[in-house]
């Protein structure tokens, strides 16, 4: 990812801070960054204790782990990659006493009408701003349809439509192809999209 020379020499800057012990600058990072490291860990784990857990932990990881940080993508970037690692690690103790029936699985789901889309995946009319719509009282019903989807794909439209990350962002938190990428976040946007019309048309 590229990151402009002042937001470079900003990250720099927090990054020897924390390496030098600043707590001032580890809990201005910690009230950033923890509610969306909290969203995120909700796509992977069933629970908000869970999550809570998960981002504690995670917490941790950034401490121990800050004098290994090379700088090779953004500290945010580096932070969601611990909270995947974590997340994903307390999942499959989960999955190991949870019934097989319980997991989805949409590898053989139906192709979603390509009308609805530009080309690159992209609404063609869009319920934008995502920000703005989970304000409104359509707010319940986007997250209780990104709850219902298959843990990647609603990992993928958490980070990309409601934490605003970029496609390359999404890309290194999750180790995804970008074919992959946009795949995943073509099936959650229909998902997404066609609870909100149905919202919508009931509300008319």
């Amino acid at each position: 990812m590229r990151i402009a020379r002042g937001a470079r020499a900003d990250e720099s800057a927090l990054v020897a801070a924390l390496r030098a012990g600043d707590e001032h600058a580890f809990m201005q990072l910690v009230q950033e960054h923890t509610p969306g490291m909290r969203r995120f860990a909700l796509t992977f784990v069933r629970t908000p204790a869970e999550a809570d857990e998960v981002v504690q932990e995670a917490w941790l990881g950034v401490l121990r782990g800050i004098d290994r940080f090379e700088g090779r993508s953004s500290l945010k970037t580096w932070i969601y990659r611990i909270v995947a690692n974590v997340a994903r690690t307390r999942a499959v103790r989960e999955a190991r006493s949870a019934p097989f029936s319980s997991f989805g699985d949409d590898e053989d789901e139906p192709s979603v009408d390509p009308e609805r889309f530009f080309p690159a995946g992209n609404w063609e009319s869009p319920p934008e701003p995502w920000r703005a719509l989970l304000d409104s009282e359509a707010r319940d019903v986007i997250l209780h349809a990104i709850s219902r989807l298959p843990d990647q794909q609603r990992q993928v439209i958490e980070l990309r439509d409601v934490e605003g990350w970029s496609s390359e962002e999404v890309r290194n938190v999750l180790e995804l192809s970008e074919t992959n990428q946009r795949v995943l976040l073509h099936r959650a946007r229909s998902k997404v999209r066609a609870a909100l019309e149905e919202y919508f048309g009931e509300n008319r």
